[in-house]
């Protein structure tokens, strides 16, 4: 594995230049990387498309669910029992399952806002945005100031470093829901 570094550009342009930019500078073309990197959440990184199987920050939802639902249907019930005279039999029936729609929707109070902790959790991690990525790999420690030098003097934001593998301009190894170490 090599070290790796990558900065963050808007415009496919930017990345044409880094890399000629890289290039200049002595980076081994074969070596240089740049790719389209997809919103957080859009990776395609499971069966059904997405980056994980349940959403971050909906942990709690099925319990909200179920307990606005029980709450729900026995409060509508009572209700709905108080309608015998009116609805027959059905009052109660009608009554909870109302009831339990109603108050299976106290589940939204359960929900996250963007960023907001789980109960106990830990704060969110840094997350890399949308955009243009260009990565540059090698293996002498002392091309990583003249590889950081380069992007931030081509306005690259979000600067970070890895380890992996680039072969043939591919960052092979790339994983992009990994918490990125940035440098910048």
């Amino acid at each position: 594995m090599s070290m790796i570094i990558a900065g963050h550009f808007q415009l496919l342009e930017d990345i044409e230049q880094a890399r000629r930019a890289l290039l200049d500078a002595g980076f081994a073309g074969e070596r240089i990387s740049g790719f389209y990197l997809s919103q957080p959440g859009q990776h395609d990184q499971t069966p059904i498309g997405g980056d994980h199987i349940q959403s971050p920050g909906a942990k709690e939802t099925p319990l909200g669910v179920v307990e606005g639902a029980s709450a729900g249907a026995v409060i509508g019930a009572v209700a709905g029992a108080a309608t015998i005279p009116f609805t027959g039999p059905l009052g109660p029936v009608v009554g909870g399952l109302v009831g339990a729609h109603v108050g299976s929707l106290f589940s939204f109070s359960k929900m996250k806002e963007a960023g907001e902790r789980e109960k106990g959790g830990e704060a969110p991690a840094e997350i890399r945005h949308a955009g243009m990525l260009v990565a540059v790999a090698f293996d002498d420690s002392g091309m990583e100031a003249r590889a950081v030098d380069v992007l931030r003097g081509l306005g690259a934001t979000q600067i970070e470093r890895a380890r992996g593998n680039i072969v043939d301009g591919d960052w092979a190894d790339f994983e992009p829901c990994s918490t990125p170490d940035i440098i910048r």
